[in-house]
């Protein structure tokens, strides 16, 4: 939901109260039973049929709203509606109210009758842009962000998510699933953002988008490219919009995404942890979008020389229950609201990337200011463009439906579109690569497109060291230089927008066989390694990749550690290692070493002198091979179990050479 102009007049103003949010003036903000958003009879009537709500709730709040505050001042605030949460917030853009918040909100629209408007009332048209950014026209890139100590003790599921000793619904998991599988399976929930566009071709006002546009193509594929667990400190028990922000823009460097063209494509979704209250949401609203550069944020804008960083507000609104959607679709339903709401602000920022430079409400009626997603919150289940459960490739979700102009109508379900063309873009996928390092590489990725006399441009995430793609002709080639396991992603991209991908492992053995198995955890295990004490392959320990080893533990524990016993293969003569050292403490108690043992000669060496730092970042260290012989690796992290301190240590990228 974006800013507002205020359209009622003086005198259909409500008395004014005498300052503060809706909660500091005396008004309950408890939570309540969702309600059905559509016109005031549409929602009067679903509220009536929900088995939770009765009548006196129905008259209880339509009373309510005849009575509401006003603002305090003509001026001071830009959404018309006082229980709106984005009212005098108006950076709470695609702000999902709590469903008793949305009751309160459809009674005073009823009460409020607004004009009629030629292109019906909640057409959504074009804002122009802002810094050139309407929708996000390419392969949307989704960073989980989960926020502060309180998500607890990291370790991973059996999906190979991320998983938290803090979130007991097993949140963490299901937001990595549901990102990993928009765009697969064959779902079409996601296809109703392929109708929205931006571009020069596309005019100020515009409700519908010409075929030379830049539309947002179907998201085949998955959208999710990378987990940050940020335990350097606890998450605020409320943070404002600006450290939320600030926590985004942390979150681009964080993931190597410092220019304005990497971020053209993210969306960092900041996950606060259970039991904090991020921008006084908890009897409110559930969440909501928007991006650094808004100056109505709490605190002001957020300085960004990564160019505008799109980003969530996701408080762990599991803890609002039936208020944010516990229950909604299915009994008993835990993780309804998580998915819903992920999925709102999702589709919002899609279509509206720096509100409100995309498609919003701009019709005057009493959906005025509302994006996509806010035009459908609340659809009871078994209705019209009602929420319902979403099957992908990666598991079945609870989501809501958006508005589509191109049917009039709240749709769960669309087909994909994008201009006249609906182009489909096809990646081959190649399968699993192996190659010797330093040798050279031509491996030849092929993609098709469903519109005749396209032109496809190729990229390519997570290539080993070495290798290139040919942006015009998609070939891979080069020298491999350096060792180890990594998840490849190629993209292709017509000129109509549409996109194709495809996602496949590449290992990179050494010369003359034998080395480290697993040495870059992208196997999401621990496999090849023997582990003592506490320690876990994890995302948030990935130097290069997507896993390391983490070693130790965020909590007080005692000295951890993982080995491997391998042969240097002929040619080689080094092993090396990527660290990052946690260690709050003194070298006195707390460090991270590294020893080599040479079992054919019974000689230890120590690679990595004890050494206890914090915030240095990753270094490297090595140890000189014999070829032909035995060894023994050990990685170590040593802690004290003193409560306060407690030490760990990252491992990545362990190689032979």
């Amino acid at each position: 939901m974006r800013r507002l102009a205020a359209r009622f007049q003086a005198a259909d103003r409500p008395a004014a109260p005498a300052s503060g949010d809706l909660h500091e003036r005396g008004i309950p903000l408890h939570m309540g039973t969702p309600y059905i958003r559509g016109t005031a009879r549409r929602a009067l009537t679903g509220l009536a049929s929900l088995s939770l709500v009765t009548g006196a709730m129905v008259a209880a709040t339509a009373t309510q709203a005849a009575a509401a505050p006003a603002p305090e001042s003509a001026n001071s605030h830009s959404v018309s509606n006082p229980y709106s949460p984005a009212y005098g917030h108006t950076y709470r853009h695609g702000v999902v109210p709590t469903a008793q918040q949305h009751a309160k909100m459809k009674a005073w629209d009823a009460a409020h009758p607004t004009p009629n408007v030629a292109t019906g009332p909640e057409t959504l048209s074009y804002g122009g842009g802002i810094d050139g950014i309407g929708v996000q026209s390419g392969h949307s890139k989704v960073y989980l962000v989960f926020y502060g100590t309180q998500w607890g003790t990291q370790t991973t599921d059996g999906n190979g998510n991320a998983k938290f000793s803090g979130d007991s619904a097993g949140a963490a998991g299901a937001a990595q699933q549901m990102f990993k599988g928009i765009g697969t399976g064959n779902e079409l929930w996601s296809a109703d953002l392929t109708q929205w566009c931006d571009g020069p071709n596309v005019a100020t006002g515009a409700t519908s988008c010409p075929s030379n546009a830049n539309f947002v193509p179907y998201q085949s594929g998955g959208v999710l490219s990378g987990v940050w667990y940020d335990n350097a400190a606890a998450s605020p028990s409320a943070a404002s919009g600006h450290q939320l922000g600030q926590e985004a823009v942390n979150a681009a460097a964080h993931f190597g995404n410092t220019t304005a063209a990497s971020n053209r494509d993210a969306y960092y979704v900041i996950l606060s942890p259970h039991g904090t209250n991020p921008d006084n949401y908890q009897g409110q609203y559930c969440a909501w979008h928007d991006y650094n550069g808004d100056s109505t944020l709490t605190g002001g804008a957020v300085n960004s020389p990564y160019g505008d960083v799109a980003f969530s507000n996701q408080p762990y609104n599991i803890d609002s229950g039936q208020g944010c959607g516990v229950g909604f679709v299915n009994s008993p339903g835990t993780l309804d609201g998580w998915t819903m709401t992920l999925g709102h602000e999702w589709h919002e920022m899609m279509s509206d990337q720096n509100p409100a430079g995309g498609w919003t409400n701009h019709t005057g009626s009493s959906y005025d200011g509302q994006e996509n997603s806010d035009e459908c919150a609340w659809l009871n289940p078994g209705t019209a463009g009602g929420a319902a459960n979403v099957t992908m490739g990666t598991g079945t979700f609870a989501e809501q439906a958006s508005w589509s102009n191109d049917t009039n109508a709240c749709a769960i379900s669309h087909p994909i579109v994008g201009g006249t063309s609906g182009n489909t873009v096809t990646v081959t996928n190649p399968g699993s690569q192996t190659t010797t390092v330093n040798t050279a590489v031509s491996l030849q990725i092929n993609a098709s497109d469903s519109g005749s006399g396209q032109s496809l441009t190729y990229s390519a995430t997570g290539l080993p060291a070495g290798l290139s793609i040919n942006s015009s002709t998609g070939l891979i080639s080069g020298t491999v230089t350096t060792t180890g396991t990594s998840s490849v992603s190629v993209t292709a991209k017509d000129g109509t927008g549409a996109t194709g991908s495809t996602s496949f492992g590449w290992t990179v053995s050494p010369a003359g066989g034998g080395g480290v198995t697993n040495g870059g955890f992208e196997t999401g295990s621990l496999s090849g390694w023997t582990a003592a004490g506490t320690a876990t392959a994890a995302t948030s320990a990935a130097h290069s990749g997507s896993y390391g080893a983490m070693v130790g533990s965020t909590n007080p524990s005692n000295t951890s550690s993982i080995a491997q016993t391998f042969t240097a293969p002929s040619g080689s003569s080094k092993v090396s290692f990527s660290y990052n050292i946690t260690c709050p403490d003194t070298l006195t108690y707390d460090w991270a070493t590294a020893t080599l043992k040479d079992n054919t000669s019974g000689t230890t060496t120590t690679v990595l002198a004890k050494t206890c730092t914090q915030g240095a970042g990753w270094k490297t260290a090595s140890g000189t091979l014999t070829a032909g012989h035995s060894y023994t690796l050990t990685l170590t992290s040593k802690d004290d179990n003193y409560a306060g301190d407690a030490t760990y240590t990252y491992y990545d990228d362990v190689t032979v050479s």
